[in-house]
């Protein structure tokens, strides 16, 4: 397929999400005539980039006057970022904005699954998208519906392979980085023995999943998914600054003021590798609120079926709260969420909501879902090949304007055809080429070596 000239732009890429996502995507740009650069940060970066990064390897006290000289040194016009709360990615996101330079936010979707989120200066609690139904229901027109496409394919054998190398090469690359913070708290080595445990445990944790599915099962109960509080959606845009605290604040509410003949299902997020026990937590507490047989933890089951089945949900401010109110089930948000809009989410109290939650307007679900779709959600993942392929096509087309993705459903056979404007090429870091549509799991990034470094 030949490609789009597009007018020279150079873009600086900064920490992306682990793996060859952000490699990929500096290539394709590459190929189309821009100028591409990455500073990086630690050792994980800096081995799933490709040639040519620079070493940044001095404080982050100085990192704000070296970023804005870069800026100005390589006439960068765009600043790719994957998540707008860490340090480093903060102050550089300042100063570009002083800088006149394109900023866009690379982040999980806002509507699950299957979706990434692509925003202009901010994602979540920093985003431009308003919080009015009005503007939402103006915006969606003329705006087509979503069309109902195959799912994307995940792993999570291929994203535990791209984190473990890309945290692994971190600890080892210390010496090189030696001022490097991780932007989560905690320790990476302890977050290694805690998926260890998690792995050793998984058929327990399967059983007691199974024992509280039954014993669930034709209840009436609210569902409370717990978030990872090293998430700055949780540090950042919440009002508790961890989950024990929300925990806490919901159990109370719920034993206070929820009807007597209701349960509280609180759900353990399936990536915390913390060696924090919820179940011991959620059930002293249930006991000591006088609720234990009302409060019930649960790691694992499927949250969509879960929500489906379901009173209502209360988040702090997950995704998981539109995967329920794409279902038409009452939603409540006790911290700052892009779905937070009245007429979609419970506007109430929490006391009250256990008594009466309001579901949504589904002509509102349905206007911010075809907005969020025309304007900054991109199909696609990064826990497979073929969804990565996806998820460039998507941001190369939001990135310029382009069709960068055609998907057509073959009434033969069914299958998920990708027409896609990407190709990998043949000596440039994915061997043989992928073809669109054709997931390679066992495909994996090489190490690249960056050329050049700086301490400041």
């Amino acid at each position: 397929m030949k490609l789009v000239e597009f007018p020279t732009r150079s873009f600086l890429f900064l920490q992306g999400p682990p793996g060859p996502f952000f490699a990929m995507l500096g290539e394709e740009l590459r190929a189309r005539g821009c100028k591409v650069h990455r500073i990086n940060l630690n050792g994980g970066d800096r081995s799933d980039w490709l040639e040519g990064g620079v070493d940044y390897r001095g404080r982050l006290s100085r990192w704000p006057i070296y970023v804005d000289r870069f800026l100005r040194e390589h006439n960068i016009t765009d600043i790719m970022l994957y998540g707008d709360c860490r340090p480093m990615h903060l102050a550089a996101h300042g100063i570009a904005k002083l800088r006149g330079v394109n900023i866009h936010v690379l982040e999980e979707g806002y509507i699950r699954p299957d979706w990434m989120t692509l925003e202009p200066d901010g994602v979540n609690g920093r985003s431009n998208l308003s919080r009015d139904p009005n503007w939402f229901l103006e915006q969606a027109r003329t705006l087509p519906p979503v069309p109902s496409l195959p799912p994307i394919t995940a792993s999570f054998r291929r994203r535990a392979y791209d984190s473990y190398w890309h945290y692994h090469r971190i600890v080892t690359g210390r010496l090189r980085f030696p001022f490097y913070r991780p932007h989560r708290p905690g320790s990476i080595l302890l977050d290694g023995l805690g998926w260890l445990n998690r792995f050793r445990l998984a058929k327990r944790r399967a059983r007691q999943a199974e024992a509280t599915l039954a014993a669930i099962e034709g209840k009436d109960y609210f569902l409370f998914p717990l978030q990872l509080t090293a998430d700055y959606q949780i540090r950042a845009h919440s009002p508790f600054g961890d989950m024990k605290t929300a925990a806490e604040y919901v159990m109370e509410s719920f034993a206070k003021c929820a009807p007597p003949g209701v349960k509280l299902v609180i759900k353990e997020h399936p990536l915390d590798s913390t060696f924090f026990n919820w179940r011991a937590f959620t059930e002293k507490m249930a006991r000591r609120l006088g609720c234990a047989d009302r409060i019930l933890h649960i790691d694992g089951g499927d949250l969509g079926a879960m929500s489906t089945a379901s009173c209502g949900m209360v988040c702090v401010n997950s995704t998981s709260g539109t995967l329920a109110l794409a279902g038409g089930k009452p939603v409540i948000v006790l911290g700052d969420a892009i779905y937070d809009i009245r007429g979609l989410t419970d506007q109430g109290t929490l006391d009250a909501f256990w008594n009466a939650p309001r579901a949504p307007d589904p002509a509102i679900f349905d206007a911010f879902h075809r907005v969020l779709a025309d304007r900054c959600l991109v199909r696609g993942g990064l826990a497979s090949m073929s969804a990565t392929e996806i998820l460039l096509a998507g941001v190369i087309d939001r990135l310029f304007g382009i069709q960068g993705l055609a998907v057509k459903r073959d009434d033969a056979d069914g299958e998920d055809r990708h027409a896609v404007s990407i190709t990998a090429r043949p000596g440039r870091g994915l061997g043989q080429g992928i073809q669109p549509g054709v997931d390679t799991d066992e495909m994996f990034w090489p190490s690249r070596r960056p050329i050049a470094d700086h301490a400041a």
